[in-house]
Formats: C-alpha cells, structure tokens, sequence
C-alpha cells in the first residue's frame, strides 16, 4: 500500500507524517505520532473518547482520516497544557471527575470547545456541550462540577 505524505500543526507544532489511505487520525495520532492520549472506544463515531480539535472545531478522530490532516491546525490532549495542567484537567482532578479515565481526554477535548463558545455555561449547557462524550463510570455530575469550576476559574481552549 502507497503512503501519503501530510504536513500539518498538531499541538502547535508543525509536523510531517506519512499514512495510509484509510488511515484513521486516530491511528496516525497512536501508531505514526505516538500520541496515545486520546482513545479508540467504539471506532463509530459515538463515544466521543477520541474527540482533537481540528481548526478549531471538535471532530472524532476515529471518522477522520490522517490524510484529511493536510494543512491543519489541530489540537489533542496531549496540547492542553503547556507545561502543566490544563485548568480543565485541574478542575477535572480537584471535583473526581474520573475514574478510569478512558473518556477524560475526549472530556476535556469538548468541554475545552464548549468553554471556548460559551465561557459561563449553565450546568444544562454543560450537559448539552458534553452530549457527545459517554462515560460509563462517573455518572456525570462530577463532571459538570468539573467544567463549571473550570469555568468560573476563566479555562478556555
């Protein structure tokens, strides 16, 4: 199988990679970048595990193609902080807001794009911003305990 040759911005940086044509972002981002924060939870689309932000919108890794990368700006877990932690991973460790953690990257991914649209959301919002991301574990109020206090401490993308 022919490779294809991509040059894009993932987490700031320019990057150079080689794909295959039915690649998924999400393998390029795992098994060619080595970036395994975020995760493959149903490969359809419906679990949000996998959720980068691709110029500025959220977009599930699994149903992107690593080719559809060219000339991107795009952001995963691993660009949330610089240095330290994000304020949303903060808020996401100080409220419990996970337990085996396998969704929090695609959390933090969406609720990062739900504060960036809308900086003081209502916990309804909040729910409605995270409607694409399951989590089998929380139950969900710690996690909306999570985004409001990032919130309120100004977080944003």
């Amino acid at each position: 199988m022919s490779k294809h040759h991509v040059t894009t911005t993932i987490n700031g940086e320019p990057s150079e990679f080689l794909c295959e044509t039915q690649q998924t972002m999400l393998d390029t981002l795992r098994d060619v970048l080595g970036l395994t924060g975020s995760k493959e939870g149903c490969a359809s689309g419906d679990c949000g595990a996998c959720t980068i932000i691709v110029d500025g919108k959220i977009v599930c890794s699994c149903l992107m193609l690593g080719v559809e990368a060219e000339g991107k700006e795009i952001t995963t877990i691993e660009g949330m902080a610089d240095g330290g932690w994000h304020p949303l991973q903060e808020a996401f460790h100080e409220e419990h807001a996970l337990q085996c953690g396998y969704c929090t990257p695609g959390m933090i991914m969406a609720a990062s794009d739900l504060l960036r649209e809308n900086p003081h959301p209502s916990d309804e919002e909040i729910r409605e911003g995270l409607e694409g991301n399951l989590c089998r574990c929380t139950g969900y109020e710690n996690i909306v305990r999570a985004v409001r206090r990032a919130a309120r401490a100004g977080a944003s993308a």
